[in-house]
């Protein structure tokens, strides 16, 4: 059964934070904001969420999954960040950005691009997550709700409850999101190279 909590998108309920934070702990997959669109999370060692995740989006094990982090300094302990790459960084998070980027030990193997040893890390710029990421104390696994066949990625708790009834374990309502994905920009070579425009812009990255 999917549960749904209502919790307030500028000021989330510390209990209601806690209750979400335990679903995911006990091998959960919900759905949450971000400030570009709503996301399936998960925990980052959980070999099954991950894989329910990839079902549910129907992609692929090759495809990146996301670590969101709670600050620029926690993307240090799940990426390799040198001097170029943190003042970009620095200038773009939080906020709705994903980062390609060589990953550390910390990551387990599984989740890195079996290829490349990259990750996908952001920083979210949402209360709600950022309470979650801060209640959790380390990074979460998470893959924008988009699913296949759509062009966007699902922005209203009311939809994803009637789409993903019985695949979630719970849907936090927050209300709305932008509805568009991130940017996403690949750090992992000599220079940024723009893979997807979304939300975050371009400006800050150099790119606009």
């Amino acid at each position: 059964m999917t549960q749904r909590f209502a919790i307030h998108p500028s000021d989330p309920q510390p209990r209601l934070i806690r209750q979400a934070l335990k679903v995911i702990e006990a091998g959960g997959v919900i759905a949450a904001p971000t400030d570009s669109c709503y996301a399936l999370v998960a925990r980052l060692d959980d070999k099954d969420a991950a894989d329910r995740i990839r079902r549910i989006r129907d992609i692929e094990e090759r495809r990146h999954l996301t670590l969101l982090c709670r600050d620029l300094s926690e993307i240090s302990t799940y990426a390799q960040v040198d001097n170029k790459q943190y003042r970009l960084l620095k200038a773009t998070t939080p906020g709705a950005y994903t980062f390609i980027l060589e990953a550390t030990r910390e990551v387990p193997r599984r989740l890195s691009h079996p290829s490349r040893k990259t990750i996908g890390i952001r920083v979210p710029d949402h209360p709600v997550m950022l309470a979650l990421l801060e209640e959790a104390g380390q990074g979460l696994l998470s893959s924008s709700l988009l699913l296949a066949g759509d062009e966007q990625p699902l922005n209203d708790p009311d939809e994803i409850c009637d789409r993903l009834k019985g695949q979630l374990d719970l849907v936090i309502d927050s209300g709305a999101c932008s509805g568009r994905g991130t940017t996403v920009v690949d750090l992992s070579g000599p220079s940024p190279v723009l893979i997807r425009e979304g939300s975050g812009p371009l400006g800050p990255l150099g790119l606009g």
